[in-house]
């Protein structure tokens, strides 16, 4: 079992994440390492552009201890500085450049970053923040056009921890469906133990050629993607971003064998066949298909198993867990939506207020204790003592409930809703909704009235569909008791997203606070 191996494999672990590219560069040097549309490099030369990078950064005045913020969608350059600041101790602060300009800068100020590097050469937005700030363009090393920020010397470095496993490997600020981010101090052996067993569970090998369409400045990009690819000598193909043709493209082409992505992505490809009368993708070297990120609804995971001919695989994590805590099996496939296994080497328990286990079957609030548990936030010891009890035990604020061993993820404690007395856990209502045939996404929130809480719900339809409210309503008084009925139900062209691909609740809520504003 891989429960087994666990120790084993914690034994085996490298100490930094810049380690796991020497031993392929050694053992198999000509074996690619990342492709992407502007070129390939092979392990030896991701391993010499590392070493290039890492000089580099030393000439541009970063210190062990220094917050160095990369503002990037994926390429080759962005692995190379990643694992070069990882070399200098340095503390890469990944941000997302499809971000807002208020968030860049909010991130910037609150991390205290010495350097800012804008990835400009696949990203026009990275290009975009660069130009506002008055980055100033250079090549590199193999790198091509990089912006770099002025040096800002007042800032001081972190120490260093005296275990390297320990220290700071990445800095990433939560993205969040309502609230303002916080910095996640991910450490390196955090995200090296959900890298390889992430790699185990789906037993990768040099053989394998994996899809890097999920953002690697995210923990599940960053970890399991990236470098549970490097550790396991694979080949990834990165994309900055998605389109569904070039995906179709990519998986034919390129002949991938594993895709990671998320339930928006898998809905975009889902549309783009529907639109290209597609039943079916013949693709013999696809061996896994897995979902994370965001609810699975089970009529995206039908579709895509029928389009694909394989199993929609399922998984859940957050960011503060580096980020995987289940994880379907693919010796142990499932027809619903569970997320599967506990992931090996971690623990969890359910508890009700008062800190009351709850029993089989039961909705609880979710706690997660393991290697993969972040080292804390960045500057805020009382959010990190509110988020980790003495024990290790993180609090994940969502709900859930725990049947023949498989984890089912019911909510989050913040999102659930009361109504008439009666709890109302969104996904339910939302799987509900999404089920109906022109529905291509829906949220659902809640909102508080005199003494009780609506249900509004937001759906969007597919392209040209004449769905309506009316139709909708009557659709859910046939799945959902009379209580869990939405009693609003508004229909948008297009679903506010978060950069990873989950569904901005707190942009609905603004939406639904004005409709009653001037209603």
């Amino acid at each position: 079992m891989i429960e087994d191996a666990v120790p084993d494999i914690l034994k085996a672990l490298p100490t930094r994440i810049c380690d796991v590219v020497k031993p392929w560069a050694a053992r198999s040097p000509n074996q690619l390492a990342l492709v992407e549309a502007e070129g390939a490099w092979t392990y030896r030369q991701l391993d010499s552009a590392v070493i290039e990078t890492r000089t580099w950064l030393l000439e541009c005045g970063v210190r062990p201890g220094d917050r160095v913020m990369i503002v990037c969608e994926n390429c080759r350059a962005f692995v190379a500085v990643l694992l070069a600041l990882a070399g200098l101790d340095a503390w890469p602060v990944l941000v997302n450049a499809r971000l807002s300009a208020q968030e860049i800068d909010q991130i910037r100020d609150h991390c205290g970053a010495r350097r800012v590097i804008y990835i400009t050469s696949v990203s026009p937005h990275a290009r975009e923040h660069a130009k506002r700030h008055g980055a100033v363009v250079r090549e590199p090393g193999n790198l091509g056009p990089i912006g770099i920020g002025p040096l800002n010397e007042i800032v001081e470095p972190e120490p260093r921890d005296a275990n390297g496993a320990e220290r700071i490997a990445a800095l990433i600020y939560t993205s969040g469906t309502t609230g303002l981010p916080k910095g996640v101090m991910l450490t390196h052996k955090n995200l090296l133990f959900i890298a390889a067993m992430s790699a185990k569970i789906r037993s990768l090998t040099p053989e394998d050629r994996l899809y890097g369409v999920l953002p690697m400045s995210h923990a599940v990009g960053l970890s399991v993607v990236l470098l549970g690819t490097l550790l396991s000598g694979a080949t990834l193909y990165l994309s900055p971003r998605f389109n569904p043709m070039t995906a179709r493209a990519a998986l034919q082409k390129d002949q991938l064998t594993v895709v990671l992505g998320v339930p928006a992505m898998f809905g975009q490809l889902l549309e783009y066949a529907r639109i290209r009368g597609l039943n079916s993708l013949k693709l013999p070297a696809l061996r896994i298909v897995s979902s994370s990120g965001a609810p699975l609804h089970p009529a995206i995971k039908s579709a895509v198993e029928n389009l694909f001919d394989l199993v929609l695989h399922n998984g859940y994590g957050v960011t503060e867990c580096s980020p995987t805590i289940a994880q379907t099996r693919i010796e142990e496939p499932r027809t619903d939506t569970s997320v599967g296994r506990i992931f090996p080497g971690v623990e969890v328990k359910l508890v009700r207020p008062g800190c009351r286990l709850v029993t089989e079957g039961e909705v609880g609030e979710l706690w997660v204790r393991g290697p993969n548990i972040m080292k804390g936030y960045y500057r805020a010891p009382e959010e990190t003592s509110a988020a980790i009890d003495s024990e290790g035990w993180f609090n994940t604020r969502d709900l859930a409930r725990l049947e023949d061993g498989n984890l089912f993820i019911v909510g989050r404690t913040k999102e659930l809703i009361v109504r008439l007395g009666f709890n109302v856990y969104p996904a339910e209502v939302e799987a509900a909704l999404s089920i109906h045939p022109a529905v291509a996404r829906s949220a659902v929130i809640g909102q508080s009235i005199e003494g009780d809480e609506e249900i509004i719900a937001f759906v969007q339809p597919h392209p040209g569909s004449p769905l309506t409210a009316a139709e909708l309503a009557e659709h859910a008084a046939r799945h959902l008791a009379s209580y869990k009925r939405p009693s609003h139900i508004f229909l948008i062209e297009e679903m506010p997203m978060t950069p990873t691909g989950k569904i901005a609740k707190g942009e609905l809520a603004k939406i639904a606070a004005h409709s009653s504003s001037v209603s």
